[in-house]
């Protein structure tokens, strides 16, 4: 059974940065996308990035793009979110998902799966919040 587990939330002033840190485990399968989303009160979940071990695909939400940045550090099973300029509607309980699946994910699937959200393990959540 794969388990998520993300650390590294906190508060941070608008304009700072903070790195989100996810590690994943007990794959099974050969391939895996990693995915980070996100859940502001009152709000539905979205997709905020995520990022495939096929081929080291990415993939980041119109709203973080140019912000923030999705990493895998493979030794360490490790997969990172890098925030930078952060901006009060930033704001959100951050989940790091993971899925694996027995074929490639290249760029056209993690798209999809991202945007659906259609993973098969997640974590506790992390709080971000960024205020002056």
């Amino acid at each position: 059974q794969v388990q998520v587990v993300e650390s590294g939330g906190g508060l941070v002033q608008p304009g700072g940065s903070l790195r989100l840190s996810c590690v994943a485990s007990g794959f099974t399968l050969d391939y895996y996308g990693i995915g980070w989303f996100r859940q502001a009160p009152g709000k539905k979940r979205e997709e905020v990035s995520c990022i495939s071990s096929s081929d080291g695909s990415t993939y980041y939400a119109d709203s973080v793009k140019g912000r923030f940045t999705i990493s895998r550090d493979n030794a360490k099973n490790t997969t990172y979110l890098q925030m930078n300029s952060l901006k009060p509607e930033d704001t959100a309980v951050y989940y790091c998902a993971a899925e694996s699946r027995s074929e490639p994910i290249p760029f056209w699937k993690l798209h999809r799966l991202c945007v659906i959200g259609d993973f098969g393990s997640w974590g506790q959540g992390t709080q971000v919040t960024v205020s002056s």
